[in-house]
């Protein structure tokens, strides 16, 4: 029997020694290029059943490759490496037709995963319109379509959303995508989340250990480990709360998920399929997915904000805010940013050294302007640097993590050089 070849693209030697590596321990023969030009020399002489590569290259990006491969007369599935946390291109991949992705740096048994995944869908599959044909009846040229996209979209792995009214067979689609899949030898898990109680959801999804609270007398598997290697499919999923949306995000975006109790993470392989029959779009719109909104002083906060730790501290600061906030909008208070941060709403430049912004009231136009707002914040904290270190100037603008020379030329600007 022939071995499967694989595409290897990655600049990176020590990466691609590692992937040919790990493929040839699993009976895969392998191919690697360090460019698209060496790619693109490789897709010419030779037929492959699968290609990993890598986004940011040398001469160009990964996608081109993509595209390329889609152009083919006989398209292999392709799988991007993307960097960690880089979820907007992984999206953006998928969406140009890439089989699935995997983020740096590479988890070894997810890989195997993916690749396994990945070989299946080249089996033969000549009868698998008829065979949809049988179960989604109709043969005008919508339904036609419908069976057209379902046979494409079983060959990916991306989060596929479904919409149409109540009845019209949304988890008859839903079916049909995992049994046209490479997954159909697995689960098919569904599950309507209007159905499951609130406080029970995040066992629901991710299980529980024993002890973790009360009632919880066994460990429980979850809705993702039950799908292992399938596909999980969600119906109604408009009816999670916001919370929860944050966590099924980054069980997709990471494909490891943490049992309620649990001090450890476990990796997951499922494909997640989704439903309502809500209009999600108008529902935005109208405010009524429960989300929060950012008042302006949170916004302008965020936007003057340096973030030294790049995307993966944005995100960690909404999502504490999104757990944390009190009211009908996420304030500046509940963003919880260090104190010289306040300070850059003002002026572009801080620290990272106190943080403590409970003092900061909400802003209120009728109290006055923004920068009369403003003002008063960065006056407020120079203040309290000041008193918190018994008027030492030097050490009150390193708490803030400025210059000494800003520091006075503030405190001259707000008028309060001549504080005692």
């Amino acid at each position: 029997m022939k071995k499967p070849l694989v595409l290897i693209v990655d600049d990176e030697p020590d990466i691609r020694e590692l992937l040919e590596i790990t493929l040839n321990r699993m009976g895969i023969e392998t191919r690697c290029a360090k460019n698209i030009s060496c790619a693109k020399a490789l897709l010419q002489d030779e037929s492959f059943d699968l290609c990993l590569t890598d986004m940011k290259l040398p001469d160009g990006n990964g996608l081109e490759l993509v595209d390329l491969i889609q152009e083919m007369p006989k398209p292999m599935p392709v799988a991007v490496i993307t960097a960690h946390g880089n979820m907007d291109t992984a999206i953006l991949a998928m969406k140009k037709g890439a089989f699935d992705f995997i983020s740096k740096p590479v988890d070894l048994l997810i890989l195997r995963q993916l690749v396994n995944s990945a070989l299946k869908t080249i089996e033969p599959n000549v009868t698998k319109d008829n065979r949809t044909r049988h179960i989604l009846l109709g043969d005008s040229l919508v339904m036609r379509e419908i069976r057209g996209k379902i046979n494409k979209l079983a060959l990916s792995q991306a989060p596929i959303y479904i919409s149409g009214e109540s009845g019209s067979g949304k988890e008859l689609v839903a079916k049909l995508i995992h049994r046209q899949s490479a997954r159909s030898d697995h689960p098919f898990v569904a599950i309507n989340c209007g159905a499951i109680p609130l406080e029970l959801m995040e066992s629901e999804f991710f299980g529980h250990k024993k002890g973790s609270f009360t009632g919880a007398s066994n460990d429980k598997q979850g809705l993702f480990q039950a799908a292992e290697g399938g596909t999980l499919f969600l119906d109604e999923v408009a009816d999670l709360p916001l919370s929860l949306q944050v966590k099924l995000l980054r069980a997709l975006q990471e494909k490891r998920i943490r049992p309620v109790g649990d001090s450890r993470e476990i990796p997951v392989d499922i494909r997640l399929l989704s439903a309502t029959h809500q209009n999600l779009n108008e529902m935005v719109l109208a405010g009524t997915l429960n989300k929060p909104i950012l008042s302006n002083t949170a916004l302008v906060a965020l936007q003057r904000y340096d973030f030294p730790g790049n995307v993966r501290e944005l995100e960690n600061i909404l999502e504490r805010a999104l757990a944390l906030y009190e009211g009908n909008r996420i304030e500046f208070k509940d963003l919880n940013l260090p104190m010289s941060a306040a300070m850059n709403i003002h002026a572009n430049k801080g620290g990272n050294h106190f943080q403590d912004t409970a003092f900061c009231p909400a802003f209120n136009p009728a109290d006055g302007s923004l920068e009369d707002y403003l003002e008063k914040i960065e006056k407020d904290m120079l203040t309290r640097a000041l008193e918190e270190n018994k008027w030492n100037k030097t050490a009150a603008a390193k708490q803030l993590g400025l210059s000494f020379r800003s520091f006075r030329y503030r405190l001259k600007r707000l008028n309060l050089d001549g504080k005692d």
